[in-house]
């Protein structure tokens, strides 16, 4: 059986179809919209508020993002293998040790 997919990814899948949708209507005409700019403030109102809504997505994707990072329990292959040689270089060094104490007596 395959993964599920989640109901948040559908979701927004579903608001992205829905908005492409729109989008190509207005493009092709089969949505009449007036000119934008007729109304300046209706213009500056929605600019305004697609930024603010862009910054709050930004936000929640880099929360989302750092959470992904941070909760990986298990540490990468490039992590396990710098801690082997780490094991590696304090043996050696043990190992130096005990000569130099050995040489010195």
């Amino acid at each position: 059986m395959g993964k599920k997919i989640p109901l948040s990814l559908l979701l927004m899948g579903f608001i992205v179809l829905i908005f492409g949708i729109l989008a190509i209507g207005i493009i092709i005409g089969y949505f009449p919209v007036g000119d934008i700019f007729t109304g300046f403030y209706t213009f500056v109102f929605a600019l305004v508020v697609i930024s603010i809504l862009g910054i709050i997505g930004a936000a929640f994707l880099g929360m989302y993002i750092s959470h992904r990072v941070f909760s990986s329990r298990d540490f990468s292959t490039f992590e396990e293998e710098m801690l082997k040689m780490k094991k590696d270089i304090d043996y050696i060094r043990e190992k130096v040790d005990e000569l130099v104490e050995d040489g010195s007596n």
